[in-house]
C-alpha cells in the first residue's frame, strides 16, 4: 500500500526537532503542501494527522497546510520512560508552531486538539491569527467512550508489557477490526471508512511500539482532569473555561449536531463564552467531523477566513 505521507505531502513525511516540556529533544512527524498564510491542523485523542486526510488538498488551494503528529502519536516519538506532565501538549504546540513558521497561524482543532488550541489562544495569543474549534471537550463530564474508561484505569506497566511484546501486531485483525468499529460509531454514514483508512488509523497502534502507552497516558491525565473539575480540585479544565472570554482572536465554533460525545449545546455554550467567535453546527455530522463531514468543514473554514479577511 502507497504510504500514505508520500502521497499526500510534495516532501512526504518530514521531522521537526522540538525541546518537549521538561527541554528534552523530541521528533515531531509532519507534512506540508500549499503556500500562503499557514494554517496548522490538529488531531484528535488516538488520532494522527491521518486524520485530515479529506482537508489537506482542499485548503491547501488556498494556505500553506500543515499537518503534525503530536508527541506520542501516530509518527512522532514516543518516549517511554518519561511520564507526562499536565499541559505539556500546548507548550509543544507552541514550540511546533515557532518551528515551521514565523507569522500568526491559522490553527484548526478538533476534539482534544481544539481544546489545547484554546489553551493556546490563552497562553500564546500572538501566535494565532485565526481560530477554528470543532467538537470540543471543553465541557466534558466524563471520558466519553467506554474503551477510554479502560485505558485510563490500566496501569502502563501493564500496557508496557503489551507494547513491548507486541501484542497489538501479533493480533492486527483483532485490532483493526475492533478499532473500525467503534470509528464506524462516530460517522453519521459509516460506510464511507473503507479498509485503507482502517489499515491507516489503526497503523500506529500495531507498527509503532509505544503508541498505546502514551495515548493510555494522555487518558489518564484526561480522566484525572475530569475528576479534579468535578471535585473543585485545582485542574487546567477550569483555567481554560475561566478564561475563554480572554480569547480575542476571531474563532469559528464548528460542532456536529449528531455529536454523541461532547452535544452541540457544548458548542453553543463555548460560542457564548467567546467574544469574537462565529458557530456553525454540521447537519448529519458525528463526532468525527474531519472525516464524516470533511466537505463541509473545509468550506466553513474558508469562508470564515474570507469573511474575517484572513485569505
Amino acid at each position: 500500500m502507497k504510504d500514505w505521507w508520500q502521497a499526500t505531502f510534495p516532501q512526504g513525511r518530514q521531522s521537526l526537532i522540538i525541546s518537549d516540556v521538561d527541554g528534552y529533544p523530541v521528533q515531531i512527524a509532519y507534512g506540508e503542501k500549499g503556500t500562503g498564510k499557514p494554517l496548522f491542523l490538529l488531531h484528535g485523542m488516538g488520532s494522527w494527522s491521518y486524520n485530515w486526510r479529506y482537508s489537506v488538498a482542499a485548503l491547501s488551494k488556498y494556505f500553506r497546510v500543515i499537518c503534525f503528529d503530536a508527541k506520542g502519536f501516530g509518527f512522532s516519538d514516543k518516549p517511554w520512560l518519561r511520564r507526562e506532565k499536565n499541559g505539556h501538549q500546548v507548550i509543544e504546540l507552541a514550540r511546533v508552531i515557532q518551528g515551521l513558521c514565523d507569522e500568526p497561524a491559522i490553527i484548526v482543532g478538533e476534539s482534544i486538539g481544539a481544546l489545547i488550541s484554546l489553551a493556546l489562544a490563552q497562553r500564546y495569543p500572538q501566535l494565532i491569527g485565526r481560530l477554528i474549534v470543532m467538537n470540543a471537550p471543553i465541557f466534558a463530564e466524563r471520558l466519553p467512550h467506554w474503551a477510554m474508561e479502560i485505558l485510563a484505569k490500566t496501569p502502563l506497566e501493564v500496557l508496557q508489557a503489551i507494547d513491548h511484546f507486541r501484542l497489538a501486531y501479533w493480533f492486527a485483525p483483532l485490532v483493526r477490526e475492533v478499532m473500525a468499529t467503534e470509528r464506524r460509531k462516530v460517522l453519521f454514514d459509516p460506510s464511507i471508512l473503507t479498509p485503507e483508512d482502517v489499515y491507516w488509523i489503526t497503523y500506529p497502534f500495531i507498527e509503532l511500539p509505544g503508541t498505546l502507552v502514551k495515548v493510555a497516558e494522555e487518558l489518564q491525565i484526561a480522566a484525572k482532569e475530569i475528576e479534579d473539575w468535578q471535585a473543585n480540585k485545582p485542574n487546567l479544565l477550569t483555567q481554560i473555561q475561566s478564561n475563554l472570554d480572554k480569547i480575542d482572536c476571531p474563532t469559528l465554533v464548528l460542532w456536529g449536531d449528531r455529536d454523541s460525545w461532547f452535544p452541540s449545546t457544548h458548542g453553543e455554550r463555548l460560542h457564548q463564552r467567546l467574544p469574537n467567535s462565529q458557530l456553525q453546527i454540521i447537519d448529519n455530522c458525528c463526532h468525527d467531523a474531519s472525516t464524516g463531514a470533511a466537505k463541509e468543514v473545509n468550506q466553513a473554514i474558508v469562508k470564515f477566513l474570507q469573511d474575517t479577511n484572513f485569505l
